[in-house]
């Protein structure tokens, strides 16, 4: 008898678009692979599985852009460059950001403003797109990818391109067609993710005059029934808005955001998170007494799932050392280390030592190379944004947004430059594509 908890599946779909470039996601990474491309005189289609650009910073309500420059410089040059001027120009930072492209501080986000600046780059560069865009399968033929399979709904199809980029996040695409990857510490387990949210009537004045801390003074709560998992790491609440507050506040330990189920749990779990933070914040803090709760986001915030195994895999020492590489194709200084995967006090001191020890100084950076791109025993895919090939410690760095604007870009310009020439990822003119970078003002050094 066949077996009943199987059911076999063929359909007959339509091919919609063929291209040169296929975009899977529309986060800062898709973004910048889409608009890239585009730029560059390839024809490309960006599937978005929400209902806007931007992932985390904008359906995630991630309150903030982590630093762009090195205190020196400015490294996310290009789309990452234009976005960050565009955010000043239209009102999409925090009313106490200061326009300084090579800080190495952190910019607020208004999400509803960034959204529209997405919308008008992806417009502008001629990509075609679509929201509400699930990729959800993958044909190949050989180490080549042939089609994605795309639900929508309209119903199920297909697009054929000659090159394609997996800007997931969660490296599905990669998987899907055969990439290896790694996930999580030794032991599977992946960092906490956190259900964002937005808040209403802060008295930015009087938090600032109390001088209280929130991660510092979150201890004196524990023990008094304020919260059920007593989590002493809290990233915070950031100004957005003159009384406005965007809260990165609350973890949800063991979720994995490749399992629907998984994320499901952490989603409710989150809501219900954030009631406990709200008594916090108002009976152990000054200038939160009355803030209301707005919005928590559309989208868990999902810090860490696949890593995808490329031709080169960035590690921690790549780090230490402030590596160049010949095929670099760009350069960041985000600190290392993740959030704790757990509020066991070994995990907690073990993120705290690696978030303060291995940090970059004024002026410093690390190397970014193409083949950290470009996933083993694949020909036509590449890999942009927190799934590239990077040991767990790396991953922490390079998966903030202003590093996903770089290795965006640099996989969408590849893509462009490989289907002209129909060649594979490797057989890309990667001085060429340096060259090219260097003129969109990507800091480059010797490039």
């Amino acid at each position: 008898m066949p077996d009943a908890s199987e059911i076999s599946f063929e359909r007959r779909i339509p091919v919609r678009h063929e291209v040169d470039v296929f975009v899977a996601g529309g986060g800062p990474a898709g973004i910048a692979a889409a608009v890239a491309a585009a730029r560059e005189g390839a024809s490309v289609f960006l599937a978005e599985g929400t209902v806007s650009f931007g992932g985390m910073g904008t359906a995630g309500l991630v309150p903030a852009f982590m630093h762009f420059g090195d205190g020196e410089r400015f490294l996310a040059g290009g789309v990452g460059r234009g976005v960050y001027d565009a955010c000043f120009e239209n009102g999409a930072v925090g009313p106490a950001d200061t326009r300084d492209p090579a800080s190495m501080g952190c910019v607020c986000i208004r999400p509803e403003v960034l959204k529209r600046i997405y919308d008008g780059m992806v417009r502008d560069s001629g990509a075609e797109f679509s929201f509400q865009t699930q990729v959800i399968a993958v044909e190949c033929e050989g180490a080549r990818v042939a089609h994605a399979v795309c639900a929508a709904k309209s119903g199920v199809f297909a697009v054929r391109a000659k090159m394609f980029i997996d800007c997931t996040g969660d490296g599905d695409l990669a998987a899907w067609a055969g990439a290896g990857f790694e996930k999580g510490d030794d032991r599977g387990r992946m960092m906490p993710g956190t259900l964002c949210s937005l808040w209403a009537g802060v008295d930015w004045r009087k938090v600032r005059e109390s001088g209280l801390n929130a991660e510092e003074e979150i201890r004196r709560a524990f023990g008094k029934g304020v919260f059920t998992v007593e989590d002493p790491h809290l990233p915070g609440m950031w100004m957005t808005g003159a009384r406005l507050g965007g809260g990165n506040i609350g973890h949800t330990f063991g979720v994995d955001g490749t399992d629907e189920r998984s994320v499901t749990e952490a989603l409710v779990r989150g809501r219900e998170l954030v009631l406990e933070y709200e008594r916090y914040y108002k009976k152990y803090l000054q200038g939160f007494e009355d803030m209301e709760l707005v919005a928590t986001g559309s989208l868990l915030g999902v810090r860490e799932t696949r890593r995808v195994i490329g031709d080169y895999m960035l590690r921690l020492g790549d780090f230490t050392s402030r590596a160049s590489f010949d095929d670099e194709i760009g350069r960041y200084n985000y600190p290392v280390g993740g959030h704790a995967s757990s509020v066991d006090e070994q995990d907690v001191k073990a993120f705290q030592e690696e978030f303060h020890a291995y940090r970059c100084g004024t002026g410093e950076s690390y190397g970014v190379p193409y083949r950290i791109l470009t996933p083993k025993g694949l020909d036509n895919l590449y890999v942009a944004g927190r799934c590239v090939s990077a040991d767990r410690h790396m991953h922490g760095s390079i998966r903030v947004m202003p590093g996903c604007f770089i290795t965006g870009q640099a996989a969408g310009i590849g893509a462009a430059m490989a289907a002209k020439a129909d060649v594979t990822t490797r057989g890309v003119a990667v001085k060429e594509l340096r060259g090219r970078l260097v003129e969109l003002g990507v800091y480059l050094p010797g490039g």
